[in-house]
């Protein structure tokens, strides 16, 4: 069992396929998500990695969070979230999660917090069919009928549909299709629709209902500083050597001139 991790909800999009049929997809933003800390069975109980991603001002951050972030030496981020993994899929502290930990093609499940749509009537939030439009009926079309029973027992019960609050809960959406992943600017494109509204935080796993493909990276696609500082010099001596061949290339015309 892999991590999942966070992202912040661009917007939507479409793209064309082959046969020119257009395809609707949610762009997800990978906004510096790192691993910020490891729960391990010794010390926790439980095996998780605690990820967070987004950009927050040290000023704006409490102490203890300040003190938890500088722990992990890691900047102060705007959102955590906790993800259950195996113990051979623990990554290191610090280490930053690219696009590339998903496939094109993969299924995976998104969490986040619907659209918040305020107060809303029966029909709107529960579907219902509304009253009829005559036989003694005025007025009170869209209401939604009868709440109880009469003497017994006296009372309505937990959980009647009724009108009150939609939207701004905490909603999985399963199975959903990676439709393309972008490493360099940290781009998630999910086939369809997913929880939330722009600019929201979403959590996104590999799904628990299907089979993750053979290729998936374990224990993930990441970076550490190790690594970026390493590559540095490896860029450097493309940009030497071509500059050598190069030399000897623009001798050959002037000599050629002079003659």
């Amino acid at each position: 069992m892999r991590t999942g991790v966070l992202a912040r909800k661009v917007g939507m999009t479409r793209f064309f396929d082959e046969d020119g049929s257009d395809v609707p997809v949610t762009v997800l933003a990978l906004d510096g998500c790192q691993v910020v800390a490891q729960r391990t069975q010794d010390k926790d109980g439980y095996v998780a990695l605690q990820l967070g991603a987004g950009a927050k001002k040290a000023k704006r951050t409490s102490k203890a969070l300040r003190g938890h972030f500088g722990k992990a030496m890691v900047e102060p981020k705007r959102t955590l979230a906790e993800f259950r993994v195996s113990e051979d899929n623990l990554i290191e502290v610090g280490a930053e999660i690219t696009a590339d930990h998903f496939l094109p093609g993969q299924k995976v499940d998104v969490s986040g917090v619907t659209v918040g749509k305020g107060f809303a009537g029966a029909i709107k939030r529960w579907h219902f069919g509304g009253l009829r439009a005559t036989h003694g009926v005025s007025v009170s079309h869209r209401s939604h009928g009868s709440t109880g029973q009469r003497q017994d027992p006296g009372k309505v019960f937990k959980n009647k549909k009724m009108a009150g609050h939609l939207g701004q809960d905490q909603v999985t959406t399963l199975n959903v299709t990676v439709f393309r992943v972008d490493v360099e600017r940290g781009l998630i494109m999910l086939r369809g629709a997913t929880p939330g509204t722009e600019g929201t935080w979403v959590k996104i796993r590999d799904a628990v209902k299907r089979a993750p493909p053979k290729d998936l990276p374990k224990p993930g696609a990441f970076r550490t500083a190790g690594q970026t500082t390493e590559a540095a010099p490896a860029a450097e001596a493309p940009v030497e050597d071509a500059a050598v061949q190069e030399a000897p290339a623009a001798e050959a015309p002037t000599t050629g001139g002079e003659e």
